[in-house]
C-alpha cells in the first residue's frame, strides 16, 4: 500500500509535492474549522482551494478544478456569510435545509452535472469511466458548499457522500495524498455532522 502511494510520486517535481502537501495541510485545517464553527474555515480553505485549481489544471482534470475554482469563490462568499454581525446573537446559526432549499440544492447539483459535462465536451476531452464519478462528484461537491456558506447541517451529509466517492478515485489516478486527504475529511465530516447535530439539537430544546 505504502509503495502504490509512493510510485506515483516518482517522477513528480519536488516542488509539485510540496503544493500537494500544503492543500493537505490547510484543506485538513479547513475541514477541522468547520466542524467548529471557526470562521477560518475560510481562509485556510481558500488558501487550500486555490493551489488546487492550479494543480489540478495541470492534471488535466477540469471537473475536479471547476470544484476547486467554485471552492475559492463560494469561500469568499461564506466567509462574509459567516462574518455578518458583530454580536454572537447576530451570527450565522446552524439550521436545516427548509423545501426551497432543498429544491435549490437538486437544481444546483443537476446543473453542475450538465455544465460540467459540457465544459469535458467543449474542450474536446475525452470523457473516460473515472471523469462520469468526477463529474458527479462535482454536483455534490457543489450543493454542499453552497449549503456550508448557509450553514445548513446537510451540508454535512453532501460532503460524508462526495468524500466516500473521491477517495478510490483519486488513489486510482495515483493522487495519493489527496486520496488519503478525502480518507480523513470523511471522517472529520461524520464528526462534524454529529457536533453539528448536538449543537442544533441544543438550539431546538432551548426554544
Amino acid at each position: 500500500m505504502i509503495d502504490f502511494f509512493l510510485n506515483a510520486y516518482k517522477n513528480v517535481p519536488l516542488w509539485h509535492i510540496g503544493l500537494e502537501f500544503l492543500v493537505f495541510v490547510f484543506g485538513i485545517l479547513s475541514v477541522w474549522f468547520a466542524k467548529k464553527e471557526n470562521i477560518w474555515v475560510y481562509p485556510t480553505g481558500l488558501i487550500a482551494t486555490v493551489i488546487s485549481v492550479y494543480l489540478l489544471y495541470i492534471a488535466g482534470y477540469l471537473g475536479d478544478m471547476m470544484i476547486n475554482g467554485y471552492f475559492s469563490i463560494m469561500s469568499i462568499y461564506g466567509w462574509y456569510n459567516w462574518a455578518k454581525g458583530t454580536n454572537q446573537e447576530d451570527n450565522l446559526p446552524i439550521t436545516r435545509t427548509n423545501d426551497k432549499e432543498k429544491v435549490i440544492g437538486i437544481a444546483l447539483f443537476l446543473i453542475t452535472i450538465f455544465v460540467v459535462f459540457g465544459i469535458y465536451k467543449f474542450f474536446d476531452y475525452e470523457i473516460h469511466n473515472d471523469n462520469y464519478i468526477d463529474i458527479l462528484a462535482s454536483g455534490i461537491f457543489f450543493t454542499g458548499m453552497w449549503y456550508m456558506a448557509k450553514k445548513k447541517i446537510e451540508n454535512w451529509t453532501l460532503w460524508i457522500i462526495g468524500d466516500i466517492i473521491v477517495v478510490p478515485l483519486y488513489a486510482y489516478r495515483g493522487l495519493g495524498m489527496l486520496s488519503f486527504q478525502y480518507l480523513i475529511f470523511t471522517i472529520l465530516a461524520i464528526s462534524a455532522y454529529l457536533e453539528w447535530k448536538k449543537i442544533l439539537n441544543n438550539k431546538i430544546q432551548e426554544y
